[in-house]
Formats: C-alpha cells, structure tokens, sequence
C-alpha cells in the first residue's frame, strides 16, 4: 500500500473530495491541517513549492489539487 500523506484545511473542498475519494478506495492516508499545524504548513510548502492546498504526497510523489487521473496512476486505482 502507497504511504499517502494530505495537507488540508478544514475549509478546503477540493481537500474534502480527495479524503472521500480515498475513503472510497480503501487508501490509508495521513491527513495534516496546515490551518493549525505550522510545522505541516512548512512542510507542505517546502514540498509544493505554493500555499495552496491539498498538497498530496503519494510515496514521495507530489500531488498539486485534487488531480483524480494523477492520483488514481499513482495508486494504481
């Protein structure tokens, strides 16, 4: 199983999207709220080079938005 990890905020839809879609798939994921977590905040930018979310890292591959097609080649869905 891929290591997914998500950088969100709680108003974020497209986030909300991403962590259904996972769900529906059986995807484990780590979800990390940059609204409240500086240190997920830095990361996210530091990964993503932008502020925007989500920021998806599936096994070291870096997902920009909610980008199915990307996501679903990535964890062979």
């Amino acid at each position: 199983m891929a290591k997914v990890t998500i950088y969100t905020t709680p108003t974020c839809g497209f986030c909300k999207m991403a962590k259904e879609y996972f769900r529906e798939n059986n995807v484990d994921f780590e979800e990390k709220d940059v609204a409240a977590d500086a240190v997920a905040q830095e990361e996210a930018v530091g990964k993503s080079g932008q502020m925007g979310v989500p920021v998806i890292e599936v096994d070291g591959q870096i997902v920009i938005g909610f980008d199915k097609p990307k996501l679903a080649a990535l964890l062979g869905l």
